[in-house]
């Protein structure tokens, strides 16, 4: 699969837990939304206004340090945007994980490993890069209900 077919095929099935995903099309829309989500976060604008405050300078407050050759400000835009897309991509990047769990043999509920700091990431990200397993994964039988 390859690296837009992969985007095709994520966001084309948003919203589908059912199924296997393989590593390729895992791998490459994870890069897609790192890159995406980069791109946008670098879009911060910062600009500088030339001038000297004297009294921020004098007594030397922490904000405004760059008194003595003008005053920046960052106008974060490139955040804001990053962080939407962060939001787009949380419903189709929830779906392919699951499904890739589920193609590697694991079961949906391991995607709650994210949960433990450090080294829940490195379990969950050890789980998503493990071979597709051919067997069907064992599902414990529902209990029945009688009447």
């Amino acid at each position: 699969m390859t690296f837009f077919e992969s985007i095709k095929t994520v966001f084309h099935k948003y919203a589908t837990f059912e199924g296997r995903a393989t590593r390729p099309e895992f791998w490459w829309f994870a890069l897609f939304s790192a890159l995406v989500a980069a791109a946008l976060g670098a879009l911060n604008i910062t600009t500088t206004t030339s001038g000297v405050d004297g009294a921020s300078f004098f007594w030397g407050n922490s904000s405004d340090m760059v008194g003595a050759i003008g005053t920046s400000t960052t106008l974060y835009l490139g955040t804001s945007l990053a962080s939407l897309w962060s939001i787009g991509v949380l419903l189709p990047s929830l779906a392919v994980t699951i499904r890739r769990l589920r193609d590697a043999g694991r079961d949906w509920t391991n995607i709650f490993w994210i949960l433990l700091p450090i080294a829940g990431l490195v379990v969950l990200i050890v789980f998503l890069s493990e071979p597709t397993k051919t067997e069907p994964i064992a599902v414990p039988p529902t209990p029945a209900v009688t009447a």
